[in-house]
This record gives C-alpha cells, sequence and structure tokens, in this order.
C-alpha cells in the first residue's frame, strides 16, 4: 500500500514479485533498473552475477541492515542503498513490549484465559522500579529504549564503543563496559547492529557473568546471540527468559506461513517450547509510520540515483576504510 500510493506519485513502475531475492530468483529482474530487497533476501556472489547480466545497476534496501548483502560481491558492478532510519521508536517500542510481557507472562495468561482459564499460578513477574537495565547500543533506538526505562524508574547502564557522554549526563544514564552491563543488569536489551566484532556477543562466556533470573530482549539481529549457549541458559536456570524478534536462522521461517508444517530448525523449535520464551516475527519495526518512512526513503533513495545521480544512502565494504571515494565525490564508485 505505501509503495504502491508513492510509485504512483512519482511515475515508478514497481513489479511485485511473491518469492525472495536469491540465486535461483535473480533472473526475474532482468531488465529491470532496480531490485527492491528486504532482510530475509539473500544477495550473494550469485545472485550478484545474475542482477548485472540482467541489467540491474541499483540494489534498494528497504531496511536498515544490510548483512544479508555481500558487499565485497557486488562493490564496482552494483550500487546499494539503504534506510538507515524510519522510525526508531517503533523498535524501540516493540522491545519495551516484549520485556514488559515476558516479566509479567502476559503472553501465558492470554493464553490461558481464551481457554476459560483464570488462575494465577506461575504468573508472578518482578517491579522493574529501581531495577538495573542495560542497554547495548546507543544509536537512535537504543536510546530511545533507554529512556523509556529511565521512565520506569530504573537505573540504565549502556555500552557503545561511541560513547554520547553529554546525552548520557543529561537523562542520568551511565556508560559502562560490556562486562559491567551483564554483570550488573536484571534485564537488558540489544540494539546494536551485526558485525564481525559482535557476532555471537551473547555466548557461554557472556551468559556467565550475567546475574541469575536476567531477562534477554533483542530486536536487533538475531545472530547477536549463540542461540545453543541461551537454551543452555534457559534450561539450567541461568536466564530468567528471553524475548526475540528476530533469530539468526530466520530467514527459513520468519514472514511465512508454517502452522501446517513440522519446524525443521531444531533451535528454533527448542526456543518454541520454553514458557520463559517470547518469540515474534521480526515484527518490531511494523507500525505505519515506519512502513510510511521506509516506503519513502527507498523510493527517494531510486529517484536520487536514476534522476539526480547522487546516492546519500549508499553503502558498500570499503566504506569504513580511507580507500573508499564516498567521502570526495558522494559515491562509492
Amino acid at each position: 500500500m505505501y509503495f504502491e500510493r508513492l510509485s504512483q506519485e512519482k511515475g515508478i513502475e514497481i513489479k511485485y514479485f511473491p518469492l525472495r531475492l536469491g540465486a535461483d530468483t535473480a533472473a526475474l529482474a532482468k531488465d529491470f533498473n532496480a531490485v527492491c530487497a528486504f532482510v530475509n533476501d539473500e544477495i550473494d556472489q550469485r545472485t550478484a552475477d545474475t542482477l548485472v547480466e540482467g541489467g540491474v545497476t541499483l540494489i534498494a534496501l528497504r531496511c536498515a541492515g544490510y548483512n544479508n548483502v555481500d558487499l565485497q560481491a557486488v562493490w564496482g558492478r552494483l550500487h546499494v542503498v539503504r534506510v538507515p532510519a524510519y522510525s526508531p521508536h517503533a523498535v524501540a517500542e516493540h522491545a519495551i513490549a516484549l520485556l514488559l510481557s515476558l516479566n509479567r507472562k502476559i503472553h501465558k495468561a492470554y493464553a490461558r484465559t481464551r481457554e476459560g482459564n483464570f488462575t494465577l499460578s506461575g504468573l508472578e513477574g518482578f517491579d522493574l522500579y529501581r531495577k538495573t537495565a542495560g542497554i547495548i547500543g546507543t544509536g537512535q533506538i537504543g536510546k530511545i529504549s533507554a529512556e523509556i526505562l529511565r521512565g520506569f524508574g530504573m537505573e540504565v547502564l549502556v555500552s557503545d564503543p561511541f560513547p554520547q557522554t553529554d546525552w548520557a549526563i543529561s537523562k542520568g544514564i551511565r556508560y559502562v563496559t560490556t562486562a559491567e552491563l551483564f554483570s550488573l543488569s536484571d534485564v537488558f536489551s540489544l540494539h546494536c547492529p551485526l558485525t564481525k566484532e559482535n557476532y555471537h556477543l551473547i555466548n557461554k562466556d557472556a551468559l556467565g557473568m550475567m546475574k541469575k533470573g536476567t531477562l534477554i530482549v533483542n530486536t536487533g539481529r538475531g545472530a547477536l546471540i549463540d542461540a545453543r549457549a541461551l537454551i543452555e541458559a534457559l534450561k539450567n536456570g541461568k536466564l530468567g527468559g528471553a524475548a526475540l524478534d528476530v533469530y539468526e536462522e530466520e530467514d527459513a521461517y520468519f514472514f511465512e506461513d508454517h502452522s501446517n508444517t513440522v519446524i525443521q530448525d531444531d533451535v528454533l523449535a527448542r526456543l518454541l517450547t520454553f514458557p520463559n520464551v517470547l518469540i515474534t516475527g521480526h515484527q518490531a519495526f511494523l507500525t505505519a509510520e515506519a512502513l510510511s518512512a521506509i516506503a519513502e526513503t527507498t523510493i527517494k533513495n531510486v529517484l536520487d540515483y536514476f534522476e539526480r545521480d547522487e546516492l546519500p544512502n549508499e553503502i558498500c565494504y570499503r566504506c569504513t576504510e580511507k580507500s573508499c571515494r564516498r567521502k570526495e565525490t558522494g559515491r562509492c564508485f
């Protein structure tokens, strides 16, 4: 709906395919100028080769993250643009909703009352007031989440390689090391991008530092958490629970209906059995405001390139290196 309205207004023709973009489907884009991809599409070497052969010159990601794109494979051949920000409030509010639901067992209570069971056993939570919350990553989403939790009367600790000290001081929030955050937090939420450095940031060692009963929320990227280590911590009672909007191998299941099939992913299937695990299907961004902003920025990215030869939201694997030409020319190649 959002793309349809804007594309008509801007004179852009869009062809919709009910398939994920990947090596086996990229040929469908032959003779198109651009493709629009999402987080569950796979843009690897084979996909890139097929897109280039078909005449595609632009990949317009309708999302902020781009860990599903082999940037080295596309560099110099395809420009890649993204939506760096849409509605940080949408994701932050969903993270807090997950935390509240997990803590107060709202998902369990809802299922019970639907069956006429109004007992209270097993539904006990704890006050967030005066507890300690940890936030990893203080970009826009992380900062909003931290401020919401401060509003609950919590002590908020944050960790980020690029601290925003003035903001933290003004909000009564304190930067600490990641190790300190793990050991001191009663609840914590992940709001950092997926990089080589923080792949499986939450692993056996990190989980071992945490308080017994800690609650974890992840609306960032699934691979920030080692799911097998998470399962072990849930089994032995170290963790109080986990609320996940993302999962490392979500591409095989999220955004599709698998209610009539057997889930073959043993790790995901095991997570779904825990009463203290709450999983949503990568829906944190799903608000009217966010969807509108995503469509607007994506359409603008396309028009900037084809009408103005500009790429303000371009990404490439050299963007953090001195060899990237973007700093001087506004383009990666």
